[in-house]
């Protein structure tokens, strides 16, 4: 079986075909969106990131969509992901980005005012009080957490997941998926408090803070 990372970074440089899709280990199917990763930030994007303070801290950044839409506002931001692919591209179009774990030594450690997890980044790692808890070793006191979560259709919880494209399939990694109706209970395992929740265009988003 094929590394996640690979399938991923191959979605992201040489897409073709049918684009790869998220199999949990019930037999569920999600979408990979690449081609939102991929774009520019879309309205819902720009509404979600007004008034974001810098600086940022953007897990999980991907192709670096968030890290443009915030520096065209004057925000510094920096972008943290496990791809390298993911990372190149980002940079290559003038984000600031590394490739790196969440869970390692970062820059500016306890001193971030703003982080996000969005694009379902909730589920890093397979273990939301854990990543949260990270997370607010990261921030500043006053910082804030932006999360985007599930509908309330879905269940929270743990679950095997892998990467599936027409002639390949990676091998399973853990991820998590947080529903909206769980929200404070998944931030105050982490240290967090739910302070806004809102829905734009079918995607539902959160504000956590101490």
């Amino acid at each position: 079986m094929t590394h996640p990372l690979t399938l991923y970074a191959n979605g992201l440089l040489r897409p073709r075909g049918a684009p790869p899709s998220l199999r949990m280990e019930d037999g569920t199917i999600a979408p990979l969106p690449l081609d939102r990763y991929l774009g520019s930030a879309d309205t819902t994007d720009e509404r979600v990131l007004a008034g974001v303070r810098g600086p940022v801290l953007d897990v999980g950044c991907g192709p670096g969509r968030h890290l443009h839409a915030l520096a065209a506002r004057g925000v510094f931001a920096l972008g943290v992901d496990l791809s390298a692919a993911a990372v190149e591209l980002a940079t290559g179009r003038g984000a600031r980005a590394i490739v790196a774990s969440v869970f390692d030594r970062l820059p500016g450690s306890g001193s971030w005012r703003t982080a996000l997890l969005l694009d379902g980044n909730v589920g890093i790692g397979g273990d939301p009080a854990r990543l949260l808890g990270r997370v607010g070793a990261l921030l500043r006191e006053d910082g804030e957490l932006l999360v985007e979560l599930d509908a309330a259709d879905h269940a929270t919880g743990s679950v095997r997941v892998r990467i599936e494209t027409d002639n390949e399939v990676s091998s399973w990694f853990w991820w998590a998926r947080v529903g909206v109706q769980d929200a404070d209970r998944v931030a105050r395992s982490g240290g967090f408090q739910v302070r806004d929740r809102w829905s734009l265009e079918g995607r539902w988003f959160a504000r956590f803070g101490r």
